[in-house]
């Protein structure tokens, strides 16, 4: 069932964004060649904590982390772990934040060291393509709207969409309806209505859309081992246009 949110409520959510935000705005100076995933994971939960909140990804469907750290072909679940991050990797670092029962949710992509021209090309595609979504967030418009213009932009410039994991609603838990994809078609799919609360959060790959999971039964990598990336924000729908709650401010 889609949710519709009051104006207080989505104040509520754009307090927990703007503690999920600042996390992520200090993981601009920690994530450097030699930290471990597993470190990382443990200085996000650190500071949700600190800010009063709670890491709404731990125990949720039996996922045991604060974090997603997806490294490189990776698309998205990837386990914390001992890995040292190395100067040229593309990390994603995704989580979620309970601030109060108002739930946020947002990934964005880091580059390690000095990356190659091919793979800043790919973060900054796919952060684009993000906001072309986001601009499609109106009301009265359909979820297809979205996705196909993330699929129409990423696509031109010859990247792969991961077809497997989709846009969500969020709020009051971290996933409801509407569940819909990064691609498709302009029309089509559920009416987008002033009060919903949703995420857009586009995996591009420099090669193909297909993913396999891996043993662990939650990372996602691509098949054929190109570089993924991946930004996302939680979006409010309102009668002025799509809000980010979930904005950096850079």
């Amino acid at each position: 069932m889609v949710t519709l949110k009051s104006s207080r409520e989505i104040d509520q959510m754009k307090e927990s964004g703007a503690i999920l935000a600042g996390i992520h705005k200090q993981l601009r100076d920690i994530i450097v060649p030699g930290i471990t995933t597993k470190e990382i994971n443990q200085f996000v939960q650190e500071k949700v904590e600190a800010a009063g909140a709670t890491a709404a990804q731990i125990g949720f469907e039996g996922y045991e982390f604060a974090t997603c750290t997806s490294v490189n072909d990776e698309i998205c679940h990837g386990f914390p772990s001992n890995y040292r991050l190395k100067s040229g990797d593309v990390l994603k670092v995704d989580f979620c934040v309970d601030y109060h029962g108002a739930i946020s949710d947002s990934c964005w992509t880091y580059a390690v060291g000095e990356i190659t021209p091919e793979h800043q090309a790919l973060m900054d595609v796919t952060k684009e393509a993000l906001m072309i979504g986001i601009a499609q967030a109106q009301v009265g418009n359909r979820v297809g709207d979205i996705g196909h213009a993330i699929q129409v932009y990423a696509e031109g410039k010859g990247y792969g969409v991961v077809q497997d994991f989709l846009a969500h609603g969020i709020g009051p838990t971290i996933h409801e309806e509407p569940f819909f994809p990064h691609f498709g078609t302009a029309g089509k799919g559920p009416r987008l209505k002033e009060g919903m609360t949703i995420t857009i959060e586009p995996m591009i790959t420099t090669g193909t859309w297909e993913a396999g999971i891996d043993g662990n039964g939650w990372t996602a990598r691509t098949l054929d081992g190109s570089f993924c990336a991946q930004y996302e924000h939680s979006i409010a729908i309102t009668k002025e246009g799509p809000i980010i709650m979930t904005e950096q401010d850079a």
